[in-house]
């Protein structure tokens, strides 16, 4: 009876030290990061944010602060380890602004590529984009389409959202919306004042204009790369003043739902692996592969 008494404390005790593993890689010490490797089943998020202005009226770390607070949220929901605050990322559109921190596009290259090796030369498989600045989205197109060009012993998976217009018209009933709603707009200044609420200056949203300058209209058939400074050169579009957190929170919470979801699905995929590991072998020797 004794034996079983303890048996069962160890189980319980064991239970519970599970449940207090941290899901933030920088809290694990080194003998529980290889515990958490394994409860993660091998999978590990890395939130991407930048420093650059959002408006008159929040934090440069915007960015860096939302795509954590998904990251965390679905992560005690789901486990999964979650790497640091990453702010090596794509923004020349604001280098004209106050606070931007923008490095080379060689630079923001090679600092990813390298912190995928790092968290797959420590045991992760599976990895995971989530990335809370638009001006990421052609640069990570691209990097994981470059993915392909060599042998990779990880799989990488971009995390992208959809939209709502149920729960958008729901948020928006909270915040007497009426303008367009991009960059440090509506939505993105209620987020925050749900989950950075001391962070933020409502008051001051109406200071300068987030309204689209359109000085390439006239130009048809043509992209420029300095499409957003034409467009907004402020580096603000649309209208933070009327921001809600109950709207924020409905915002956020339509997105780590779906996250956690995601992971879910991630954890359990074994087609883009097998998928990888066939194009690979296949790459080798081109000539061999089925006509």
């Amino acid at each position: 009876m004794k034996i079983l008494i303890t048996a069962v404390f160890v189980l319980f005790a064991s239970y519970l030290f599970a449940q207090d593993l941290s899901y933030r890689l920088e809290e694990l010490t080194a003998p529980d990061f290889v515990k958490a490797v394994e409860k993660s089943s091998k999978t590990c998020i890395i939130p991407i944010g930048v420093f650059e202005k959002h408006g008159p009226h929040m934090p440069l770390g915007t960015d860096l602060y939302m795509a954590r607070e998904y990251s965390l949220r679905a992560a005690e929901k789901e486990y999964t380890v979650v790497f640091p605050w990453y702010y090596f990322s794509q923004i020349n559109e604001a280098r004209h602004q106050p606070g931007t921190i923008s490095y080379s596009p060689e630079l923001i290259w090679k600092v990813l590529q390298e912190t995928l090796d790092e968290l797959n030369r420590n045991g992760f498989e599976k990895i995971i984009i989530v990335n809370g600045h638009g001006g990421n989205n052609a640069f990570l197109n691209y990097f994981g389409m470059a993915q392909l060009s060599e042998r990779r012993n990880y799989s990488l998976y971009w995390f992208r959202p959809e939209g709502s217009r149920e729960v958008d018209e729901k948020a928006e009933a909270l915040t007497q919306h009426d303008m367009y709603d991009q960059h440090a707009g509506n939505s993105e200044t209620s987020e925050m004042a749900a989950a950075q609420p001391d962070k933020i200056h409502t008051d001051r949203a109406g200071e300068q204009s987030g309204v689209d300058q359109a000085r390439m209209k006239e130009l048809k058939y043509v992209y420029s790369g300095i499409w957003w400074y034409a467009q907004y050169p402020n580096h603000y579009s649309g209208d933070g003043s009327k921001a809600n957190a109950e709207a924020g929170e409905i915002w956020i919470n339509h997105t780590v739902d779906q996250l956690v979801e995601m992971i879910k699905l991630v954890k359990a995929d074994t087609v883009v692996p097998s998928l990888q590991n066939q194009f690979f072998d296949e790459a080798e020797d081109p000539l061999k592969t089925k006509q």
